[in-house]
Order: structure tokens, then sequence, then C-alpha cells
């Protein structure tokens, strides 16, 4: 029983593979199946010559002559490119630079010295203020003189004395003058009018501002100049070397006096001549 199911498996498949191919036939699948092979076939058969070497523009020709070849001289290596000039960095960052206001002839830094006496001075006119309103000393940086100018307030300050919101602040200077401001609640400083306030007074850095609240939106400033501050500390310096020289000079002048008033002392020598002089008159 097994060779028979076996031949009749075979018999039925060769039928399936013929009616496939008729189907293919039908469908015109084997005719592009046949094209294709012999595309692939024409495309191994040719053989693909290699380009040929494009001879080198610096070769030298073959020459008949053994006398030596006359150097050719080279251009490539003499080509002048014109390069732009290094710029010297300056002192002050290119960045900060684009950003001020200012001459860089007007901007300063102001030193340690300069700024602490600034600030000590400021905080001597806050403490001679009679009216009682509330007040601060603000120390001036390049941010809030030169560019940027965001000045930010002291932030218990704010707390205590100035509302959370956005409001229009005023701000008068010492002759009266008002500049019209705006404070930021939320990042407690000022923006908008502060800038026209520090141009109008041409504030440096290290000077010192006493801020008085004397409304609810209106500050009154004072400045103390960093700058006024080393030119007294010069002139305190100056006017103490002048009182060294006098009492130098002074003592001095003691010490000529009594060195004219005491007497003189006597030498052996002067002791000796005295001594032969008066022997001398005696034997006369």
């Amino acid at each position: 029983m097994a060779p028979k199911s076996v031949s009749t498996y075979e018999e039925a498949r060769k039928q399936r593979i013929e009616e496939n191919k008729k189907c293919f036939e039908n469908l015109g699948i084997s005719k592009t199946l046949k094209c294709l092979a012999e595309l692939q076939s024409s495309e191994k058969s040719v053989k693909r010559h290699p380009k040929p070497k494009s001879e080198s523009i610096y070769t030298l020709e073959p020459r008949r002559s053994s006398r030596a070849r006359n150097p050719v001289p080279s251009y490539r290596d003499d080509v002048n490119i014109e390069l732009p000039h290094l710029r010297k960095r300056s002192r002050i960052s290119s960045s900060w630079a684009s950003y001020i206001a200012r001459p860089l002839d007007e901007c300063k830094t102001a030193s340690y010295e300069e700024r602490s006496q600034a600030f000590n001075g400021a905080e001597d006119l806050q403490g001679k203020l009679t009216a009682g309103n509330p007040s601060f000393v603000k120390s001036m940086v390049r941010s809030h003189v030169y560019s940027c100018f965001w000045l930010g307030l002291p932030s218990k300050f704010c707390e205590d004395h100035l509302p959370k919101t956005t409001v229009d602040m005023v701000l008068e200077s010492e002759n009266g003058a008002e500049y019209d401001a705006v404070y930021i609640g939320k990042r407690t400083g000022l923006s908008g009018g502060w800038r026209a306030f520090a141009l109008e007074h041409k504030l440096d850095d290290g000077d010192a501002l006493v801020f008085e609240l004397i409304d609810p939106a209106r500050f009154k400033i004072y400045i103390v100049r960093a700058a006024s501050c080393s030119s007294e500390e010069d002139d305190d310096t100056a006017v103490r070397a002048g009182d060294n020289k006098s009492a130098s000079s002074h003592g001095a002048e003691k010490a000529d006096k009594k060195s004219e008033q005491r007497p003189k002392t006597r030498t052996k020598k002067d002791v000796g001549s005295s001594k032969a002089s008066s022997s001398k008159k005696k034997k006369k």
C-alpha cells in the first residue's frame, strides 16, 4: 500500500506544477522572468574597463638631452593671502562693551577702598535723615549704571514696605527733579526710568545711594560719589604729609637752637694750646 500512495502523491504534485506553469504563462510572468535572467547574464558578461589614470600635471616629460633641466619656479607656495589683522583684546569684554550707554572713557572701576568709603558715607547720611521714613543704602555696580540698567532692591525692604505687584514709581533727586520708573514686585527691582536717572546724574561704579521712601510710590535718592571720597582721602594724606614736614622742620630748628646754647666742650688739644700760651706769657 505504501508505494501506491507515494505514486499518487507524485502524480498529484506534477499536475499542480504543470497547472502553475500554465497560469504563469497566461499571466506573462514566465516571460518577465526570462528577460530578467537574460539581463543578469549580460551584465555579468560585460567587463568594466578601469578608467585610465590622468597623468599628473607635475610629471616631467622625457628628455633626450643629458643636460640638467633648468629649475622651474613653483607658484604654489608664493601666493600672498592678506589675512585680517588680529585685534587687541580690550580690558572690557566685547559683549559688555556693545551694551554700554556711555563712552568707554567715562566708565570707571572703583577700588575696594573707594567703594567702602562711599558706602560708609551713605550710611552716615542715612543716619542724619530726620523724617523717620524707611530707607536703605545701595552700592552701584556696572550693570546698574553703564549697561543693563536693572536695579535690584533689598528683598527684606521690599517685603516690608513695597507692593508685590508691578506699580509705577517716582524717583526724586536731591534737587527735586522727578523721573518715572517701574517697580516690578515679583523681581523686587526697578526698571524703565532708572536708566534715565542713572545717565542724567552720571552715576559711576562704586557710588553709594540712599533711597528714602517718602511716599508709598516715591523714592528720594541721595548720592555719595566714590570719586569725591577718594579725593578727600588724597587731601587728608597731603595735609598729614604737610604736618609731618612742618613738625620735622620745627624739630630741626629747635635742635639747632639747643646746639647753639650748649657750651662748647674743650678737647685735649685746646687744653695743651692754652697751657703753652700761658707759659710764654710768664717767661716774658
